[in-house]
């Protein structure tokens, strides 16, 4: 995030580069970066002839190249966007003659989304001597909490411990998905207000006690009756529950309750640092680990990939997601 703020603070003062190579896992900054670039550098009336956007799917190479090395109109600089440009991953170094040249009036914005750039190849190398190489790299579940705190504090907000764990357990670590939700509460809340589980139940509908969250954690501590509930929630209410996700999340957790098996050092700091997981869970796989043993763990993982395959339609006769949900419940117990 400081390297977005500095990119963006060079750009406000004036220090503006010809290339912009926005690469990496996760969308969210290339997207902020590219479209601070697009309504920030150009006035509206130099943006009708010297501004435009190109498609990865649409263009070349050398139709980027043709349009970065034309002049602006009645401007000092013109903006050349290329979006989803991981369409042409298997032609991008023949960007290199014009990253090692670049044409000093042309803003040219190349967004290479999921996909990483060769470090030992020669476009790497000269997008970082001659412009700006940005890498945004995916963050690990445990660090979203602490992103959407840092977000929310910059817009003049708060949230709670529990409340922001609940929008990441639900929403996972999808940014551009979290960014939107995040919107809504702050168009809603006066400023300085705290965020809390009541909050996000109200104005974007996730159930702050019927959720993956509380389901996890039920089963984390054999509580049958809660998570028999919270099952029963999901099966009156699957649009907002789908059956893939449940499974998927019950999938890493108990995929991670068998790594904490297997750790020599359970020490809370140890255990959140190994299974990448923020420190508020460790708690949660301790009590975990003392009602599913290794063995009943891997008879898990089994069923939930069985579930995982029935839920898809594979062998399960069309079974709608609340039997699923019951049958996946009663293997887990």
């Amino acid at each position: 995030m400081e390297e977005v703020k500095r990119i963006v603070a060079d750009i406000r003062n004036g220090k503006i580069s010809p290339l912009y190579f926005l690469f990496g896992e996760e969308p969210y900054y290339i997207d902020r970066i590219s479209q601070f670039i697009e309504k920030n550098i150009l006035t509206e009336e130099e943006k009708g002839f010297n501004q435009m956007v190109l498609y990865g799917k649409d263009v070349s190479i050398d139709d980027i190249v043709a349009n970065a090395k034309r002049y602006p109109m009645m401007a000092e600089r013109q903006v050349v966007i290329v979006k989803e440009a991981q369409e042409l991953s298997r032609t991008i170094e023949q960007l290199v003659d014009y990253a090692e040249n670049p044409q000093p009036t042309t803003v040219l914005v190349i967004c290479f989304k999921y996909k990483k750039l060769d470090k030992r190849k020669k476009l790497y190398k000269s997008v970082q001597k001659h412009g700006v190489l940005f890498e945004s790299k995916k963050l690990y579940e445990n660090q979203v909490s602490e992103w959407i705190r840092t977000i929310l504090h910059g817009k003049g907000y708060s949230i709670s411990h529990k409340a922001s764990l609940l929008l990441v357990e639900n929403l996972g670590t999808d940014l551009s998905r979290i960014s939107k939700e995040l919107d809504k509460l702050t168009l809603v809340l006066p400023k300085e207000s705290q965020i809390t589980p009541d909050h996000i139940e109200e104005h974007i509908g996730i159930s702050k006690d019927y959720n993956n969250f509380e389901l996890k954690k039920a089963i984390g501590e054999g509580d049958v009756l809660k998570a028999s509930k919270i099952i029963n929630y999901f099966s009156q209410n699957p649009k907002d529950n789908p059956f893939v996700l449940t499974v998927s999340l019950l999938y890493n957790f108990f995929s991670q309750l068998l790594q904490y098996h297997g750790l020599n050092d359970h020490s809370p700091k140890s255990v959140a640092s190994a299974l990448r997981i923020n420190p508020y869970f460790v708690g949660e796989y301790q009590i975990a680990a003392k009602n599913y043993p290794m063995k009943k763990v891997s008879a898990i993982i089994s069923n939930l990939r069985e579930m995982d395959l029935k839920g898809k339609g594979v062998g399960a006769n069309a079974l709608p997601p609340s039997d699923l949900l019951k049958e996946l419940l009663s293997k887990i117990f």
